[in-house]
Order: C-alpha cells, then sequence, then structure tokens
C-alpha cells in the first residue's frame, strides 16, 4: 500500500521583486510546509519547498555527551531554595510581599 503523502498548505504566488525583499520571512514559510512559487512577468520560474526532514539515528550522539548517574536524585536544599525563590531568605519562607 503507498505511503500517505503529508498535506501541504496551499501554494502562494509571489512575484520575483516581493521575493527579494520578503526572502527569510518566505523561506521560513515554505519550511513550515507551504509551497511558495516565484513569478517573473506572470510566468512561474521558481518554486519555495520545504527540504524534507532528515530521519533520527539512534545513537548519533553516543560518546559526546553523558550523564551523570545521580542526574534524577533531589536537589540539595541549597538549590531547591533558589528554584523556589527563596534563596535570600534565612529561614526558607520567602522573603517580600
Amino acid at each position: 500500500m503507498a505511503k500517505p503523502k503529508a498535506k501541504r498548505k496551499p501554494r502562494t504566488v509571489v512575484n520575483l521583486y516581493d521575493a527579494k525583499t520578503r526572502l527569510s520571512e518566505l523561506v521560513e514559510r515554505a519550511a513550515s510546509g507551504e509551497e511558495i512559487t516565484i513569478a517573473k512577468a506572470g510566468m512561474p520560474r521558481a518554486r519555495l519547498v520545504p527540504l524534507p526532514r532528515a530521519p533520527r539515528r539512534p545513537g548519533a550522539l553516543k560518546g559526546k555527551i553523558w550523564v551523570s548517574r545521580d542526574f534524577d536524585e533531589p536537589l540539595p536544599p541549597e538549590i531547591q531554595r533558589v528554584f523556589l525563590g527563596y534563596a535570600d531568605a534565612e529561614d526558607g519562607e520567602s522573603g517580600g510581599t
């Protein structure tokens, strides 16, 4: 059975002058799935389309990064206080309102 094609956004036609002045915007729109046709004097000359995504390769970062064995252990109390906004308070209470 054939794989269904991904749905694309409707095509947009932009004249060459506008494409030159709005290239960054048009590239972002194409990257998000929109097909954009660039025309000169009303005649289609080029098309901006999204590039296919490269498939993920499991293990591509093996040996390049590591995670500490205690990664998911609770943080020390002094660091927890910073995250909770108690860094300046002596008694663990939020100072100030």
